[in-house]
């Protein structure tokens, strides 16, 4: 369950915490308007050298980032003393990469993964919902991501193969 808070960090007091940092997605998610979406663009730049992997680098990198995520959005979230502040979107960012693992390079698939993630991300099928509202701490913040990049994928995956590609 997302809520908000009326305290928002500072860049500058993100800079001095590694921890926050990260888990506001290198300071996108202190976008005054739609930080989810913000976190998800800055997970771009990131999908580009991930992309020139191997498909075991690169989802051992992807998992790795959302074992790490438990942590950094687990803490970020007591800090900020909300449940999945709307700041925090390391989440969103690993949802981008695992919507995008084994995509077609190209700025095509890149909108096109991006804007699928996306909507999953706001519309939150179920199981997604259940998730939200069930599953507290680090884990629940990462979990309804993953579920909503697992949707994404999928419609990537189905369309790259109905295209032959």
């Amino acid at each position: 369950m997302t809520q908000s808070n009326p305290t928002q960090p500072t860049f500058a007091q993100l800079l001095r915490s590694p921890t926050m940092l990260l888990a506001f997605g290198f300071g996108s998610g202190l976008a005054p308007k739609a930080p989810g979406t913000f976190g998800t663009l800055m997970a771009i730049p990131f999908w580009w050298g991930l992309q020139t992997q191997s498909p075991l680098i690169y989802i051992s990198i992807v998992a790795g980032a959302a074992i790490l995520g438990c942590y950094l959005c687990g803490a970020a979230s007591k800090k900020m003393g909300v449940h999945d502040h709307g700041g925090i979107v390391w989440d969103e960012m690993v949802g981008y990469w695992l919507t995008m693992f084994l995509a077609p390079d190209g700025w095509g698939w890149v909108l096109y993964g991006f804007v699928l993630f996306r909507l999953f991300d706001i519309i939150k099928p179920q199981p997604i919902a259940w998730v939200d509202r069930r599953v507290h701490g680090g884990t629940g913040i990462m979990l309804d991501d993953i579920l909503a990049a697992g949707y994404a994928a999928l419609i990537l995956q189905v369309t790259v193969y109905f295209l032959g590609l």
